[in-house]
């Protein structure tokens, strides 16, 4: 053995360990029936390939804009939650129920209103709705320039910001008009069941038909209803909550949900009346 050793060095070692495990892989495919089981395949039903979500076109003028493919980051914020159910939807005509779904940016850019910190908004509506957008966007303009409004006492100013700013990104929220059809595009997931507004993102998201119509406990009162919606929804955008009723025959706040009922308050459109 100390010859073998000395004349075959490493290899005396070697060769009876190759031997055993070739023996042993002989029996291992004997038994198995000389094949290899192949690797189970990925199911494509449980691991789907992962992609980049597409990126809606620039919003310039008269170039619609699709509506929203993801989630943003914020928070939903409307009407109705989740589970909430929201008034059925009346049978009112004179509006479109379903537009295009993609939106347009009104062009134009504002005089700043007021002093303070200074918050850049783009103006969008709906296509196919037949709604003048210029009329639209004035409407929000002389809402949020409104001593009354947001920017009370120097609190913040406003200004509205055209196409070239909305591709490039620079304005601090959206007020959007959607059709009550395309509501649910626009806010997944709040219930607003096509009967009311809210904030998803970086969209103060108004509905046609309660621009067009206001709610019952507005008894007809178009315009100040417009004017609540408009403050009620940016007021989200804002980073502010809803509010109760303080009491009977009070003015009702106007992060207050007015459009499901003034619990006892009475109408109020403004945030300092």
């Amino acid at each position: 053995m100390r010859r073998f050793v000395a004349r075959w060095g490493w290899r005396a070692y070697a060769i009876p360990l190759l031997t055993v495990a070739t023996v042993l892989t002989l029996a291992d495919l004997a038994v198995g029936g000389g094949q290899a089981e192949p690797a189970a395949a990925p199911d494509a039903a449980t691991s789907p390939a992962l992609g980049t979500a597409a990126t809606a076109p620039g919003a310039v003028e008269g170039e619609p804009v699709a509506g929203p493919t993801s989630p943003p980051s914020a928070s939903a914020e409307g009407d109705a939650g989740p589970t909430g159910t929201p008034p059925a939807p009346s049978d009112a005509t004179g509006f479109v129920q379903r537009g295009a779904g993609s939106v347009t940016v009104v062009d134009g850019t504002s005089p700043v209103y007021g002093s303070g910190p200074l918050h850049r908004f783009v103006v969008e509506v709906e296509d196919g709705i037949g709604v003048d957008g210029p009329a639209f966007a004035a409407a929000v303009e002389a809402t949020l320039g409104d001593p009354r409004s947001w920017g009370n006492g120097g609190r913040m100013s406003f200004q509205r910001a055209g196409a070239a700013a909305a591709t490039a990104g620079d304005y601090e929220f959206k007020v959007t008009l959607i059709s009550p059809g395309n509501m649910e595009t626009y806010c997944p997931g709040v219930g607003t069941g096509g009967y009311t507004s809210c904030r998803y993102g970086d969209r103060a998201v108004v509905n046609l038909a309660r621009w067009e119509t206001a709610v019952p406990d507005y008894q007809g009162d178009v315009a100040t209803y417009r004017q609540y919606v408009v403050n009620h929804e940016v007021g989200h955008a804002l980073g502010n909550g809803h509010q109760q009723c303080p009491g009977p025959g009070r003015p009702a706040p106007v992060m207050q949900q007015q459009t499901l009922g003034l619990d006892g308050c009475t109408k109020n459109a403004w945030p300092y009346p």
